[in-house]
């Protein structure tokens, strides 16, 4: 029986685009910010801030050096988010549907800058917060850790007090699938942009 369900964030919950973060980074003056920058996990100072190493006043330094020009707070903020193409809506009434049944978290490899927008009134029309979906945020930059190290699971476990067993993992990125079950959690596996809810109801049925 499955009673802890895990989302990723980028990916599943909202659409990304990495090469339009990419070239918007690259557009700051960034020299190869293809070097820096991944779908599923970043490099350098950018890897930095998504660990919990530095905060976000230690990585607009780094990113001003990187650029050599200032850059301030706005200008970092907008180059995060211009990964997100469509935060799902839909797929967020449907949590809620399924939040009587399980408990909801996320588990994400992401940044202040991205949660600042995501954890305020700003992230749907509605002026609902990411917050407002799930019982836990498990966040790498607050965790100091990031997937798809064996850490951030053990503590997400430790911390939400799941059972593996009664633990089903979504993410879209195949390294952090793969960390997850060989920890014993159950997994699904999904694309950037898919609409995974009939695969979600299908699996929850099998383990009924």
């Amino acid at each position: 029986m499955i009673k802890d369900i895990v989302f990723d964030f980028g990916g599943v919950l909202i659409d990304i685009d990495t090469d339009n973060a990419i070239k918007h980074f690259g557009n700051l003056g960034i020299e190869n910010p293809q070097d820096y920058l991944n779908s599923y996990k970043q490099a350098g100072a950018f890897y930095a801030l998504e660990n919990g190493d530095i905060t976000a006043d230690e990585f607009i330094e780094e990113l001003s050096v990187l650029c050599k020009r200032p850059i301030d707070y706005n200008q970092a903020k907008e180059a995060w988010l211009s990964f997100v193409v469509k935060v799902n809506v839909e797929y967020l009434e449907y949590l809620q549907q399924l939040r009587q049944r399980y408990r909801l978290s996320v588990l994400s490899n992401t940044n202040p800058f991205l949660q600042g927008w995501a954890r305020s009134s700003e992230f749907t029309p509605s002026g609902k917060k990411l917050d407002d979906y799930f019982d836990t945020l498990f966040l790498s930059y607050k965790m100091n850790c990031s997937k798809p190290g064996e850490e951030i699971y053990r503590k997400m476990l430790l911390e939400g007090r799941m059972n593996p067993s009664e633990t089903l993992f979504i993410d879209d990125g195949a390294k952090n699938i793969e960390t997850a079950r060989r920890m014993g959690i159950n997994v699904m596996q999904v694309n950037n942009g898919e609409d995974w809810r009939p695969l979600l109801e299908k699996i929850l049925m099998a383990y009924k």
